[in-house]
């Protein structure tokens, strides 16, 4: 029984807590976090999930655990490692560390993630839950002997929207890292990359070639959705993120040289039911689509009814509404690819090793978010080819996470 302690009990701390309900050999021992870790260990041990405590420092944590997941905001994230590097340090013994997507706000930051935790030597993984979505294992699966006589996907279409975020600290760019192309972009690209990649190849085996994005600030710097930004504390007449990215990555497998793309694109902007999946692949002679909005269940409630909800979201991430015609998904946590990521984590750790995704695969995720920002930037195509360009994209930090997107969007 693997005992797993979290840093952090904001929202994706929470839905992790769901996802390990469905996880055998595992029991959430302990909660570190500023704010919300005694509500969660209640609910964890509401769920039967172990005696989850609380601690009151991550050293704590790390001695009474197995397994360490960095679910704290973007800006700690380098703060946490280190603290939990110092208590591995003075003999604590732990047999994974997690963290959660996105590994970092910039490159240097998630290359200081990947080489704390390498000189550690634990088996790490990165938490990037929609490669792990059962609709796309299972089309990969169902594909395998065609995309073996035909060649691999050509051309994958990734997509993230939603009306935006729930805490103030997202919708900042300073500590979030950018807008909604480092908050979801690095689910889009990733799915997006793991797509293409030919079955059985490493999950980092494509070579980058080229990244061309656009990015825009359309909806939250109008009213009434800017004074509601205010009101959380954010003033995105003054510090603005972009709440469109369009991201477009050129791949070459390293083997064939034949060519693939990767069209990326997220939105804090879709008023509708609620968080959408959408992603689509086409190889020579197939193709598939994911929908996450698909769903074979549904609600409908009055508008005389519509007082009575407590909470829209227990139905779908997200929701925008509490009356009408509403989508149901009945395991979210399980549609998403949560349950699948913590099997495939935990199942490594026992056996000592990274899981599928480690943290060098979120620092390679990481350079494209860089890239992409990069883009945008400087109205140009950049060459991931370019040693002098990665010698930039090393230490670049966006101007919209400086606070300057102003310049830019």
């Amino acid at each position: 029984m693997l005992k797993i302690g979290m840093i952090g009990a904001g929202f994706v701390a929470s839905f992790h807590e769901r996802a390990l309900r469905s996880v055998r050999n595992a029991e959430l021992a302990g909660i570190y976090a500023l704010k919300g870790a005694e509500m969660l260990a209640q609910r964890a041990r509401q769920s039967r999930l172990g005696d989850t405590k609380v601690y009151d420092s991550v050293a704590e944590l790390v001695k009474a655990v197995d397994v360490v997941c960095v679910f704290a905001p973007n800006f700690a994230r380098v703060d946490m490692m280190r603290q939990i590097a110092a208590a591995v340090e003075d003999g604590t013994r732990i047999k994974g560390i997690i963290v959660e997507k996105p590994l970092a706000r910039n490159f240097a930051e998630a290359d200081t993630l990947a080489r704390i935790a390498k000189a550690m030597g634990v088996p790490t993984a990165y938490f990037e839950n929609q490669i792990h979505m059962p609709a796309i294992v299972q089309a990969r699966a169902q594909l395998a002997q065609v995309e073996k006589a035909m060649g691999a996907a050509h051309l994958a279409r990734s997509a993230e929207e939603h009306g935006g975020p729930h805490e103030p600290w997202f919708w900042d760019p300073t500590t979030q890292g950018g807008g909604v192309c480092c908050d979801m972009g690095c689910h889009s690209i990733a799915c997006g990359m793991y797509m293409v990649t030919p079955a059985g190849k490493p999950v980092d085996y494509l070579k980058p070639l080229r990244v061309n994005a656009t990015m825009a600030l359309l909806k939250w710097c109008k009213e009434p959705w800017l004074g509601q930004l205010k009101d959380r504390g954010v003033d995105y007449s003054q510090i603005p993120a972009e709440d469109y990215s369009s991201v477009a990555i050129e791949f070459e497998d390293p083997q064939t040289r034949q060519h693939s793309i990767v069209q990326a694109t997220n939105s804090w902007m879709y008023d509708a039911p609620g968080l959408r999946l959408l992603m689509e692949t086409f190889g020579p002679g197939y193709s598939y689509t994911v929908n996450s909005l698909q769903s074979p269940a549904g609600l409908f409630i009055s508008d005389a009814a519509a007082t009575a909800v407590i909470d829209s979201e227990l139905a779908l991430e997200k929701s925008q509404a509490t009356r009408g015609s509403l989508i149901l998904q009945p395991d979210e946590a399980g549609l998403y690819g949560y349950v699948a990521e913590w099997l495939d984590a935990l199942t490594a750790f026992e056996q000592g090793r990274d899981a599928l995704l480690n943290l060098e695969y979120g620092r390679l995720i990481t350079l494209l978010i860089m890239a992409a920002y990069m883009s945008h930037e400087r109205r140009k195509v950049i060459d991931l080819t370019d040693p002098a360009t990665l010698r930039d994209l090393e230490t670049y930090v966006p101007l919209i996470q400086k606070g300057e997107g102003k310049q830019v969007l």
